[in-house]
C-alpha cells in the first residue's frame, strides 16, 4: 500500500476528519476515511501522538468501574477512568486530573504506564496508554462536566466475574481489563 493523497474534509470541534488516498497492491486507488483528535499537518503526523491514558484503577483487591453513558452509543456501559492529555500535560498529571474529576478519587502509587498504543486503527490514528494505579480516598460525584453522567464504583472479582457473565456493557479496554483482573492478572 502506497499513500499517494492526504486531504482533511472537515474540522469538527474535537475531532477532525481527514481522507487518505492509497495506491493498492492491485495497483488501484483506494480512498480511506479517518479521524484523528489532532490538527494533522501532513501523513507523516498520523499516530505520532498519544491523545490520552485509560486508568486501571485498584483499590484493596477491587477494580473501579465508571457506569458512564455514552452519546455514541446511546446506553450506559461500564468503563475505565480515562482522559484526554491536555496540552503540555505529562501522563502523570493527567492520571491524577481525571482520577480526581471523574470519581473524587486521589492517585495513591503508578504501578505501571504502558506506552501507547491504538485505541480504534480501523477508523482512527488516537492512540492511548494504559496505567494502572493504585487509588485512595473517597468516590465522590459533582466534579464531572454537564455533559457528563458518571457513577463510580469498586468491584470485587466476584462483583467483577458476574458482570461479565451477564453480558454487562462494556467498552473494549474495560472489558479486557475487567476480565484479566478476575484472573488475578491486574
Amino acid at each position: 500500500m502506497e499513500l499517494i493523497g492526504f486531504e482533511k474534509v472537515k474540522n469538527g470541534k474535537y475531532l477532525k476528519n481527514y481522507e487518505l488516498t492509497y495506491l493498492n497492491k492491485a495497483g488501484r486507488i483506494k480512498k480511506y476515511e479517518i479521524v484523528s483528535r489532532r490538527e494533522l499537518n501532513g501523513p507523516e503526523e498520523l499516530g505520532l501522538r498519544p491523545s490520552g491514558i485509560s486508568i486501571i484503577a485498584l483499590w484493596e483487591n477491587k477494580l473501579l468501574l465508571l457506569r458512564e453513558f455514552r452519546m455514541g452509543v446511546n446506553r450506559t456501559i461500564y468503563n475505565l477512568c480515562a482522559g484526554m492529555l491536555e496540552e503540555g500535560e505529562t501522563p502523570e498529571e493527567c492520571i491524577r486530573r481525571e482520577l480526581y474529576e471523574e470519581t473524587g478519587l486521589s492517585l495513591k502509587r503508578i504501578q505501571i504506564i504502558l506506552p501507547p498504543s491504538y485505541a480504534a486503527v480501523a477508523i482512527s490514528d488516537v492512540s492511548t496508554s494504559i496505567a494502572i494505579v493504585e487509588a485512595e480516598g473517597y468516590i465522590s460525584s459533582g466534579h464531572t462536566s454537564d455533559n457528563e453522567e458518571i457513577s463510580a464504583a469498586f468491584y470485587s472479582q466476584e462483583e467483577v466475574e458476574e458482570l461479565l457473565r451477564e453480558g454487562a456493557p462494556f467498552s473494549s479496554r474495560a472489558q479486557i481489563a475487567a476480565y484479566f483482573f478476575t484472573k488475578g492478572l491486574v
